[in-house]
């Protein structure tokens, strides 16, 4: 027998004692894996998305959050990592919670991170839509932009229906495409396009008026939040992945190292290049990223980077979908989601779950459709994205702490040891920063509603769950381990465990 060969065995007997059979095939490497997770997270996206708005609203020193949110999300990174270096199952957030909790707080927090992940995954199609039109030279309309944003989601779904190895290989080759791309640009960027020095990193250029700078950091700093999530992808394709409990503890710290560098290195090179940063705090330079590239590329360059920024969204939206499908499948597995008969079923000649996928691009199509009725609609729909992500990790950080206190210790391949309590304690302590500082209202003078969108979006998204879960029960029907991290002697007892 190959050592490949043992070394699944030991993994399939794991996944046994954890109550499942394997029905994946563990095709995905360990750099394979970490491809996922870096294109999930993608620097050029998150970048790119909102460098015009981070500029803006608080000038050059917004790039510092890059650091603060890479140190808050590395110490959730750790946490996970002792997690599914234990629970090395397909879905990552629904299993975690389901082993260190219980079936309600697991059906609640899956629940969450499936609505922000499909939710995501329209937001970050949607963003390719004017590189798109950049691209092929025609106008970026609302209809033309929904139907960029179909069609990437058409093409991503069919990539990941091909099987994990080739979801593997389009992880790779966007991780490559993105880093190659982002450093190029990068370096051209700094020999060539250079306008200022080191030092304006710490001027404000008066974003914060004449109070405090910090609220301004604050509210800029949304493109650091924006930026640190992906890692957890890793985690929901374990069941694909030889030696998981060592591998994708790895790739998830790999993913905050490079991803982050890779984020802060393009960030930096665009700040170094915008000639005038008051012409964009003003408005009067309102797309400050597209007005570099074409003025440091030129047309035709302006282009071809465009084609590359375009290779990272499409990868960005085929992990994303990645991970959706596997937590759908996960969910549907323990029967907790309605159609749960169809979206289990798993394609044994690719080695996906088909149906868990296609749900995974036909409601972002849907939501991208629902722009043609409201453009703004579509922006407080996807406001949600980002709170939604960051509430489901903290449920899950949450539920590891409440474990940790009641006697859970990790035994995967894994371990933080003594400093599992600080480092649990300090990625909770960030999260509950970072959901505050997401959700807070800085309109005044907007209507309340568009003031307090982000929570209230956040507010339908439970409520909608809570009463899904409760009007169901679909939370108790597998039999499932449920809780069983905490010691037996500290348990509920089984039936009350139930309705934990």
């Amino acid at each position: 027998m190959s050592t490949s060969d043992s070394r699944g065995g030991t993994d399939d007997a794991r996944l046994t004692e954890l109550g499942y059979t394997s029905e994946f095939r563990r095709d995905m490497s360990l750099w394979a894996n970490f491809s996922l997770g870096f294109t999930y997270l993608s620097p050029v996206v998150s970048t790119y998305t909102l460098f015009g708005l981070a500029l803006a609203t608080g000038g050059p020193p917004m790039i510092w959050s890059f650091l603060l949110a890479g140190a808050g999300q590395f110490l959730v990174a750790l946490v996970y990592g002792e997690i599914v270096a234990q629970y090395p199952l397909a879905g990552g957030i629904y299993p975690w919670s389901r082993r260190l909790w219980g079936r309600r707080w697991a059906w609640m927090s899956g629940w969450v991170y499936l609505i922000a992940l499909l939710v995501t995954i329209t937001s970050v199609a949607y963003g390719a839509g004017p590189y798109i039109a950049l691209l092929f030279g025609f106008r970026p309309t609302v209809e033309a932009t929904v139907l960029c944003t179909i069609g990437l989601i058409v093409v991503a779904t069919l990539i990941n229906y091909a099987g994990t190895r080739v979801l593997s290989m389009a992880a790779i080759i966007g991780f490559s495409a993105e880093l190659i791309g982002a450093l190029i640009v990068g370096f051209w960027l700094l020999f060539t396009h250079r306008y200022h020095g080191l030092g304006v990193l710490f001027d404000d250029f008066g974003t914060a008026g004449t109070g405090s700078y910090l609220p301004v950091f604050l509210a800029a700093g949304i493109i650091g939040f924006y930026q640190y999530y992906g890692f957890e992808a890793c985690g929901d394709t374990a069941e694909e992945v030889p030696n998981p409990g060592k591998n994708v503890p790895k790739a998830m710290r790999r993913t905050i190292y490079i991803g982050g560098a890779a984020a802060s290195f393009a960030c930096l090179t665009l700040l170094l290049a915008v000639p005038d940063y008051q012409a964009v705090i003003s408005g009067a330079d309102p797309d400050p990223l597209i007005n570099v590239l074409n003025s440091a590329f030129g047309t035709v360059g302006a282009r071809v980077v465009m084609g590359v920024v375009l290779i990272s969204f499409l990868s960005c939206t085929i992990s994303l979908q990645a991970a959706a499908g596997r937590l759908a499948y996960s969910y549907a597995r323990d029967e907790m989601i309605i159609g749960y008969k169809m979206l289990r079923k798993f394609s044994h000649a690719r080695h996906v779950p088909p149906y868990a996928l296609l749900l995974a691009g036909i409601v972002p199509a849907l939501l991208a459709v629902g722009s043609l009725v409201s453009t703004d609609a579509l922006t407080k729909i996807v406001s949600f994205a980002i709170l939604g992500i960051y509430l489901a990790f903290q449920m899950v950080v949450l539920a590891a702490l409440r474990a940790r206190m009641k006697g859970w210790q990790p035994t995967g391949e894994f371990q933080l040891g003594r400093w599992g309590m600080i480092v649990n304690v300090g990625a909770l302590v960030y999260g509950i920063g970072a959901m505050v500082n997401i959700s807070w209202p800085r309109t005044p003078d907007a209507p309340w509603y568009d003031n307090y969108i982000v929570l209230l979006c956040g507010v339908v998204v439970v409520a909608v769950g809570l009463v899904y879960m409760f009007t169901t029960h679909h939370y108790g029907r597998s039999d499932a381990p449920a809780g069983d991290a905490i010691p037996a002697e500290r348990r509920p007892e089984p039936g009350r465990e139930g309705r934990a």
